[in-house]
């Protein structure tokens, strides 16, 4: 499997918005989701319209490692979900497909795939959102120990890999040293 790597141009972000809103609101939703939330794209298509109707946070129980975890859903992100559910059986899932009850994570894939490389990223796919959640939650709050917490991994190293901010820590101590 390949590693993929955060969306680290917020201008990207916005473009890829502006496409999948265009193409399908339910994409669009799936992808504001996951950069929002860092949840992994096998709890956020587990989710169904009562996990978000009227709801301030979205509740789930993680499928890899079993732990139940929180996310807030703020003003934004809860106009989005209201948009979209609005006429929606709350026994169904959120993210409806054609021909089952819910997509599938190959068909998230090439959804979240398909738009990046629209808007000129490759290295992109569904584990896309969680580590763009993480990078830009670190940027914005520089706080590792809380993300670490966020993503439930073992040390501040491991969380600074995932998001790719060891790389970058690294090239910015040697650009300009120079003996």
């Amino acid at each position: 499997m390949n590693k993929v790597e955060p969306i680290r141009d917020t201008e990207k972000i916005e473009e890829m918005k502006k496409i999948l809103k265009q193409k399908n609101y339910r994409d669009y939703l799936l992808f504001v989701i996951g950069i929002n939330t860092g949840f992994r794209i096998s709890d956020i298509l587990n989710l169904k319209v009562r996990d978000v109707k009227d709801k301030r946070h979205i509740k789930i129980k993680e499928k890899k490692t079993g732990k139940v975890k929180k996310a807030l859903i703020n003003n934004k992100l809860k106009e989005d979900i209201a948009d979209y559910i609005y006429f929606r059986n709350e026994e169904e899932y959120l993210f409806k497909s054609r021909e089952r009850e819910k997509i599938t994570r190959s068909r998230a894939y090439q959804i979240i795939k398909e738009a990046a490389r629209s808007v000129g990223l490759s290295g992109i796919g569904t584990h896309s959102l969680r580590k763009s959640f993480g990078y830009h939650h670190y940027q914005r709050n520089k706080d590792i120990a809380l993300l670490q917490n966020l993503f439930n991994h073992s040390s501040p190293s491991v969380t600074l890999d995932y998001i790719g901010i060891n790389q970058d820590i690294m090239d910015q101590s040697v650009e300009d040293f120079y003996l």
